[in-house]
């Protein structure tokens, strides 16, 4: 039987731990994998979803698991661009509007992870759900997004995000134009009280540090363009915190505020301005730094035409 094995870097619920950066592919599966026995750690079954992980815990989870099988994953062409191919992994230019995999909800609906299985019968290579992801964008988020070819390179390249070698930049077009030209934003994210589906800036229990730097590359009367770099990789962490400083990221209808609402209907914005424009790592193929950067969607581009922001044109 093949197994999936982590080390853990820091305390935080088991299947919370399993569904970040695309272990298991969602939290529901992943708690589902953990009731059903598939979950091991340090050599021992555990059974309770939210039992809490320490750092060093070794976390190992059957390839059994019940995670969506390969016959369940049916290749979707996507016209899916692939900015970056060796022979252990590839990036490809996530465009807007796709889950990265199947979750809670819309389970008919293409996801990302679909667009790859076809990828993977094109490259005639063995398809795994479970070992091609090895971190997430959200579904209206474009850009750069690293696929493992095979369980080892999965493995390989999941370390490197969990410590944090990886080097991630974005480009977000915020509502109002930062105080700062540039600054660290460090404040920790966890599930927000008020709304279970959202995230928000909290100093709970369960909260985790996350920082993000921000500069400010170009802005108009009431927009800013932002080059953001994340330091840490939680979910939703760039709208969170940009947010949070009081300049949501455009077309993001999850964390708007009232000035980013006018901004958009002014400026008639209709998808989420924000793109993961380069992607640093080491490949497992070379043991080389490669860099990659996405080239931004037409939308994206339009809507800087339209501001006069000249960033990138």
């Amino acid at each position: 039987m093949r197994m999936s094995e982590w080390l853990v870097s820091y305390p935080h619920r088991l299947d919370s731990f399993l569904a970040e950066e695309g272990r298991v592919l969602s939290r529901e599966k992943a708690k589902r994998a953990i009731e059903e026995g598939h979950v091991r750690v340090n050599d021992v079954i555990v059974k309770k979803p939210a039992h809490r992980l320490e750092p060093g815990d070794r976390v190992i989870v059957s390839d059994d698991a019940s995670t969506p099988t390969e016959s369940a994953i049916e290749p979707k062409d996507l016209h899916l661009e692939i900015l970056y191919e060796d022979e252990q992994c590839f990036v490809i230019n996530k465009p807007a509007g796709y889950s990265v995999h199947p979750g809670a909800g819309a389970i008919d609906e293409p996801t990302i992870l679909h667009g790859v299985a076809l990828l993977f019968t094109k490259m005639k290579i063995p398809f795994s759900s479970e070992s091609v992801l090895v971190h997430r964008l959200d579904k209206d988020t474009t850009g750069c997004l690293l696929i493992a070819k095979n369980p080892a390179a999965h493995i390989a390249l999941q370390k490197q995000f969990e410590t944090r070698t990886v080097k991630k930049t974005y480009l977000a077009l915020v509502a109002g134009i930062p105080e700062k030209s540039q600054a660290k934003i460090d404040a920790p994210i966890g599930r927000s009280s008020m709304n279970p589906t959202k995230m928000a800036i909290t100093g709970t229990s369960t909260s985790r540090e996350a920082q993000t730097t921000y500069r400010i590359v170009g802005k108009a009367s009431n927009v800013a363009l932002l080059e953001c770099d994340l330091h840490t990789g939680r979910t939703h962490q760039i709208r969170v915190h940009l947010a949070g400083i009081g300049h949501p990221v455009l077309g993001d209808s999850s964390y708007s505020s009232a000035l980013s609402e006018r901004v958009v209907q002014e400026w008639e914005v209709e998808s989420l301005c924000l793109h993961a424009w380069k992607l640093t790592f080491e490949s497992p193929a070379d043991a080389k730094d490669h860099a990659i950067e996405a080239h931004l969607p037409a939308q994206f581009l339009e809507i800087l035409k339209k501001l006069n922001i000249n960033f990138l044109a």
